[in-house]
């Protein structure tokens, strides 16, 4: 972890989004990093899961640590779904009208294989100089994600540096912005519109998730942005605060 990016957005980001909580990382290892290993089957969701390493404990994951298939996929765990999950997903969620534009979903959806046995998630903070994250990610409210999301576009001269793909809640914060990372083009991505995942964060909260890089230059810009203007200062006056702004 390149630790002067680490410090630098510790004290940037208080300065500019008050006390909005901290994003969460993650990144593959075949060693302890840290990160105490979740039982077996401790949860069924991944995001539920997620909610330790908010509150700061770093969780180390395999593929028996979530009993969700969905959710060991997006990892890179496992490729296989639950057994008639076109069914399941157009009949019994009804997230998608018929089981073949769920097929067709699935033929169009990269798969990815975890290049290490563990996965494991840390808070910003906890980060040490020997962590290599791949991806940064927020729980956020709708001010913290309009912020993040005008800084992730800040030096794009092109509109999608942001962009929103139909999918699990785990496959917003993880595969999603995994392959992002890889592609020529890194943009980032809002999720957490998963209605089955929904239950596990606040209501009022979604996710911001960025590739280390792009991250890593979005927050060397940030004093140099609109964040610096009185406008953002308006803003910021209600982040945490429940100040509604007219």
């Amino acid at each position: 972890m390149d630790m002067d990016l680490k410090n630098k957005f510790l004290a940037l980001y208080p300065k500019y989004f008050n006390d909005s909580p901290l994003p969460l990382t993650f990144f593959f290892t075949n060693g302890e990093a840290g990160a105490k290993l979740m039982a077996p089957e401790s949860h069924n969701c991944l995001i539920d899961a997620l909610s330790l390493a908010r509150a700061g404990k770093p969780l180390r994951l395999n593929g028996e640590s979530i009993t969700c298939k969905g959710g060991n996929r997006y990892m890179g765990f496992s490729q296989e779904l639950r057994p008639n999950f076109e069914q399941f997903l157009s009949g019994v969620e009804r997230l998608k009208k018929t089981p073949e534009l769920v097929r067709e979903m699935l033929r169009r959806s990269s798969k990815f294989e975890a290049p290490a046995r563990f996965i494991v998630f840390k808070r910003w903070d906890l980060l040490g100089a020997s962590d290599s994250p791949e991806v940064v990610f927020f729980f956020a409210t709708a001010d913290v994600i309009a912020g993040l999301f005008t800084l992730a576009n800040y030096d794009e001269g092109a509109s999608d540096g942001v962009f929103t793909p139909m999918g699990s809640g785990c496959s917003s914060v993880i595969l999603n912005p995994l392959l992002e990372a890889r592609s020529s083009h890194p943009r980032c991505i809002i999720g957490m519109f998963d209605t089955t995942a929904r239950p596990y964060v606040p209501k009022d909260v979604l996710t911001f998730a960025a590739p280390i890089a792009r991250f890593a230059t979005m927050v060397e810009n940030m004093e140099s942005s609109f964040l610096t203007t009185k406008t953002w200062a308006k803003i910021q006056e209600r982040i945490g605060s429940g100040i509604k702004v007219p």
